[in-house]
C-alpha cells in the first residue's frame, strides 16, 4: 500500500515538474477570457442592434387602484421585478394585500410634446384590454422623438385630400394611409434638396466669400490693397452674392412646398393634433408588418444609422460624421507615428552606442507607454494648440485673427497628440523586430558591397516589417478608443461639416471633428433623455469595436503578407 502511495506521489510530482499543469491553467485562462469577450460583444450587439427592430406597438388600458384609468400606446422596452414595499416607498398607491413581487415594464410611449416624457414605467398587473391594432402607427420625427396614434386625415394647402373615421383596417383608412406615405415621400425628397442647397451649394459660396474676406484683410495688413484690387474683389464678391440670392429664392420655394402638407393624428387621450408632414422622417405600422417587411425596415434603419447625421442631441439619426472622424484621425495618426517610431527604433538599435544613455532612453520610452492619456491631452493643449498653433496663426494666418485657425483644437493636433501617445508602442515593437534579424544577414549584405544604409533599407527593414506592423496594430487599437485627450485637442459633440470636402485645400486639418468614443461618452452621460440614449450607447460601442477590428484586420492582413514575402530571407 505504501509503495502505491509513493508511486502516486512520484507520478504527480513528475507531472507537475513537466509543466503540464501550467499549460492547462493557461489554456483555461485563455478560454475563459475568450468566452467573456465574446459574451460582452454579444450583449452589446443584442442591446444595440435590437434597437433598430420595429417592435409591435400595443394599446392597453392602465388603471392603478384609486387612480383614473387611461389608455396607453407604447412599445415594450424592458421588464424587471420589484417588491411592493419598494413601490410604496416610491409613492405608488397599492392595496395592502398586494403581491410581494410585481413585474414592472418600461414603455416607450413617445408623444413627448403631448405627455412631457416619452418613457414611463407601468405595473403589468394593472394593464388590461391589451391589443395591437393594425392601424396604430409610429412616426419618427426630426424633433420630439416618436409619435404614436391613429391617422385621421391628410391635408394639402389646408385642404383635406383624404380622411377616415375608422380606427380599424378599412378601405378608407388604407387610402388615407397611402396618401400619408406619398406626402412623406414627397416631403423627404424636398428635404434632401434643401439639405443639398444649404450644406453643399450655399456652404461652397460662404467658403468662397470667407476666402475673399481673408484675402482682402491680408492685403490690407501688407499694404498691397489698391483700389483696382479692391474693385476686383468687389466684383468677385458680387458674383457670389448673386449666386447666393438665386439659391435663397430656390430655398424659399422649397420651404413653401415642404410646409404645404400636414396630417391630423388622434393620440391615446382622444385629442387631435395637426402636424406638418415635413417634421416626419419615417412613418410605419409595425403591427401590420410581416417578418419580411420588418427585416427590410430593420436593415434600412441600420444603414441610416451608419450613413446619416445625428439628430435630437445625438439620440436619433446616424453616426456617420463620428465614423468618418474616427477613421480619418486614426489614418493620419498612423501616417505620423509609423515613420517617427521606426526611425527612433532604428537609431536606438542600429546606430546609437549601447551605453548608459541609450539604456536611459529605452527606460524613458517604456515609461512613456504607461503615462495616462489625459496627460498627453494636456500637453497637446498647452504645447501644440496654445504655443505652436498660436505661433502658426500669427505667422501665416494674421488676417483671420483674433479668430484662431490652428490656435484651437482640430484634426491635426488630435492626430499628433495620439501619435505621441502611441509612439512608444511602435518603437518597442520595431526594436524587437530588428533584434530578431540574424547578424549573418547583415554581414552577408555588407560582404556583397552594400553600405550600412542600403543594408538597412533593402534587407533589415523589409524583414522587420511584420514587427513594425505589429506595433502599428497595437497603436491603432489604443488610439481608436481614446477619448480623454481628444476632449482637449479637437473633438466636439456635433461638427457642422466633415474635415474632408470639395473646398480647397480639401482636407481641413484645422477643423474640429466627431469621434465614436466621445459620441459614446456624450450620449451616455450628457444626454437629457437617458432612456432614449441607452440603446444608442450600445449600438455605437459595438460599431466602435467593429471599426477598430476592421482597422486591425487590415493591418494584420498586410503584416501576414509581408511575413510570407520575407520568410525565405529569415531561413
Amino acid at each position: 500500500m505504501s509503495s502505491e502511495i509513493k508511486m502516486e506521489k512520484k507520478t504527480v510530482s513528475e507531472w507537475v515538474k513537466s509543466g503540464d499543469p501550467w499549460v492547462w491553467l493557461n489554456a483555461g485562462a485563455v478560454a475563459i477570457s475568450v468566452i467573456m469577450v465574446v459574451g460582452l460583444l454579444l450583449l452589446i450587439a443584442v442591446r444595440g442592434l435590437g434597437h433598430f427592430w420595429p417592435a409591435d406597438v400595443m394599446q392597453a388600458t392602465y388603471s392603478l387602484p384609486g387612480e383614473k384609468a387611461y389608455t396607453v400606446a407604447a412599445e415594450r422596452v424592458e421588464s424587471v421585478d420589484v417588491t411592493s414595499a419598494q413601490l410604496r416607498e416610491a409613492g405608488v398607491n397599492l392595496p395592502e394585500n398586494e403581491d410581494a413581487i410585481l413585474q414592472r415594464t418600461l414603455l416607450k410611449m413617445g408623444n413627448r410634446d403631448v405627455y412631457g416624457a416619452d418613457f414611463g414605467w407601468v405595473l403589468d398587473k394593472y394593464l388590461s384590454d391589451i391589443k395591437t391594432p393594425s392601424m396604430l402607427f409610429a412616426a419618427e420625427r426630426h424633433e420630439w422623438g416618436n409619435l404614436y396614434g391613429y391617422l385621421k386625415s391628410v391635408k394639402n394647402d389646408g385642404q383635406i385630400i383624404s380622411q377616415t373615421n375608422d380606427l380599424t383596417e378599412t378601405d378608407s383608412s388604407l387610402a388615407t394611409w397611402a396618401a400619408f406615405e406619398k406626402s412623406i415621400e414627397r416631403a423627404s425628397t424636398i428635404h434632401e434638396d434643401i439639405k443639398e442647397i444649404e450644406k453643399s451649394e450655399i456652404g461652397t459660396i460662404n467658403y468662397a466669400l470667407e476666402r475673399i474676406r481673408l484675402k482682402q484683410r491680408r492685403l490690407e495688413l501688407s499694404g498691397d490693397l489698391t483700389p483696382a484690387v479692391e474693385a476686383d474683389l468687389a466684383v468677385e464678391r458680387s458674383v457670389h452674392d448673386a449666386e447666393y440670392a438665386v439659391l435663397q429664392e430656390k430655398l424659399a420655394v422649397l420651404y413653401q412646398a415642404i410646409n404645404r402638407d400636414s396630417f391630423t393624428v388622434q393620440v391615446m387621450d382622444g385629442t387631435l393634433h395637426e402636424v406638418q408632414v415635413s417634421k416626419i422622417v419615417h412613418a410605419f405600422r409595425p403591427n401590420a408588418m410581416g417578418v419580411t417587411a420588418k427585416l427590410g425596415f430593420y436593415f434600412n434603419k441600420v444603414w441610416e444609422f451608419l450613413t446619416d447625421d445625428p439628430r435630437e442631441a445625438n439620440t436619433e439619426g446616424g453616426v456617420f460624421p463620428a465614423i468618418f472622424g474616427t477613421v480619418m484621425m486614426v489614418l493620419l495618426m498612423t501616417v505620423l507615428v509609423t515613420p517617427f517610431g521606426v526611425v527612433a527604433a532604428v537609431y536606438l538599435r542600429e546606430y546609437a552606442t549601447q551605453g548608459i544613455v541609450t539604456r536611459i532612453i529605452r527606460i524613458a520610452v517604456n515609461n512613456l507607454a504607461g503615462v495616462p492619456s489625459i496627460v498627453y491631452g494636456v500637453f497637446g493643449l498647452g504645447f501644440f494648440i496654445y504655443f505652436l498653433g498660436s505661433g502658426i496663426d500669427e505667422a501665416f494666418f494674421p488676417e483671420a485673427l483674433p479668430s484662431p485657425t490652428f490656435g484651437t483644437g482640430g484634426l491635426m493636433w488630435a492626430s499628433i497628440t495620439l501619435a505621441l501617445l502611441t509612439v512608444p508602442v511602435v518603437i518597442v515593437a520595431t526594436e524587437e523586430g530588428l533584434s530578431r534579424i540574424p547578424r549573418n544577414v547583415r554581414e552577408g549584405s555588407l560582404a556583397l558591397g552594400a553600405t550600412k544604409a542600403e543594408t538597412l533599407w533593402r534587407v533589415v527593414l523589409p524583414m522587420a516589417s511584420p514587427a513594425i506592423m505589429t506595433g502599428v496594430i497595437l497603436a491603432v487599437a489604443r488610439a481608436a478608443g481614446e477619448v480623454a485627450p481628444l476632449m482637449l485637442v479637437g473633438v466636439v459633440k456635433l461638427a457642422p461639416t466633415l474635415p474632408l470636402d470639395g473646398n480647397y485645400p480639401f482636407i481641413h486639418l484645422d477643423q474640429k471633428f466627431m469621434h465614436l468614443g466621445f459620441h459614446i461618452y456624450d450620449v451616455g452621460f450628457q444626454s437629457p433623455n437617458v432612456e432614449a440614449a441607452r440603446p444608442l450607447v450600445y449600438a455605437t460601442a459595438f460599431l466602435l469595436v467593429m471599426v477598430i477590428a476592421l482597422l486591425n484586420l487590415s493591418a494584420v492582413t498586410i503584416r501576414n503578407h509581408l511575413r510570407e514575402k520575407y520568410k525565405s530571407l529569415e531561413m
